[in-house]
């Protein structure tokens, strides 16, 4: 490590910061490093403009740790998600929110994977 100190380990809680007002999302990068980015996101009653699509160029995992969601794609269907529940999104997947609980926070983890020939991997 060329002689210089590592850096020390970082501890936090994905309970803990910034909630979202009612409609909206809070997104924190956890950790950003080689490519790949770990994002905490935070929605209440919050989903997509109409006619709004993600349409990433890159690979997401995306984790619901608490609440309830649903995740719309380009064919027409939807998919619920709920605590405990994961979905991996290729690259060029379109999909929008459509829907996360009114009544309580949605608690989600994004790992945003390095873009294909991108430093640290491929997706």
């Amino acid at each position: 490590m060329n002689g210089a100190a590592p850096s020390p380990p970082r501890f936090g809680r994905l309970a803990e910061g910034a909630r979202p007002l009612p409609g909206a999302e809070v997104f924190t990068d956890l950790l950003a490093e080689a490519g790949a980015r770990v994002e905490r996101i935070v929605s209440r009653g919050a989903a997509s403009p109409p006619g709004f699509w993600y349409e990433q160029d890159w690979t997401e995992f995306v984790l619901v740790l608490e609440g309830a969601a649903a995740l719309g794609f380009a064919d027409g269907s939807e998919q619920r998600l709920g605590p405990g529940d994961w979905a991996i999104l290729p690259a060029g997947c379109r999909h929008r929110v459509a829907w996360t609980d009114p009544a309580c926070d949605t608690v989600w983890l994004a790992v945003h994977l390095p873009r294909s020939g991108a430093a640290g991997g491929s997706s």
